[in-house]
């Protein structure tokens, strides 16, 4: 996975290649998908969520370049996979998830592999984690109309965000510099993310 999906693509940060060849990926989906896990691909994690393609994980963690000091808030836990690969680049690892299941599911995989210094939190992760700011870096694992503010003031002066940002369809993945109190930001080429749900991204369309 790390050579013929990561590194030949252009990701060169050995730190980066180093935890993701050293997380167990199988041990963060579903039992129906273990077989898969390491393939090139998304897969189904359940309340319609999904553990992103390896190369993304890895592209979007080397766009930090995290040092081993930082504390970083991730929005968007998932099964936690990426969390873990996060844990072995940063000091502090602050996580949001909006689906409680999720969130304990997380949880329990973290611990119980050792990833001890994630701490695992279920609300809506549009508004961040106030009480833990400011954070040195934030990655955001859904898809938001527009990076949400409160991550954006969260963030430290000169601290790293990576965002899949545009349509519920399709995005485009920016990474952004805080500069004198504003995100100045670039494009790193498009991707495709679940929608980021919560009070600064996409509302739920309720039925009837």
């Amino acid at each position: 996975m790390v050579e013929q999906q990561i590194r030949q693509r252009g990701i060169s940060d050995e730190r980066v290649l180093r935890a993701m060849g050293s997380v167990p990926r199988h041990e963060f989906v579903p039992e129906e998908w273990k077989s898969r896990a390491y393939e090139d691909e998304p897969l189904p994690i359940g309340e319609g969520q999904t553990i992103s393609q390896p190369y993304i994980v890895a592209l979007m963690v080397a766009a930090l370049r995290l040092s081993a000091t930082e504390r970083v808030l991730e929005i968007g836990t998932g099964c936690g996979y990426q969390a873990a690969v996060l844990s072995c680049l940063a000091n502090e690892v602050f996580t949001v998830e909006m689906h409680p299941s999720l969130a304990s599911g997380a949880e329990t995989r973290l611990r119980s592999h050792g990833y001890a210094n994630v701490r695992v939190y279920a609300g809506d992760g549009t508004l961040g984690w106030a009480a833990h700011a400011p954070f040195d870096a934030v990655i955001v694992a859904a898809a938001a109309p527009e990076i949400p503010s409160p991550l954006i003031e969260q963030l430290k002066e000169g601290g790293r965000l990576v965002a899949p940002v545009g349509s519920e369809l399709q995005q485009e993945l920016v990474i952004g510099v805080k500069t004198n109190g504003r995100l100045q930001t670039q494009r790193a080429g498009s991707c495709r993310f679940v929608p980021l749900r919560g009070l600064h991204g996409w509302k739920r369309v309720e039925a009837g």
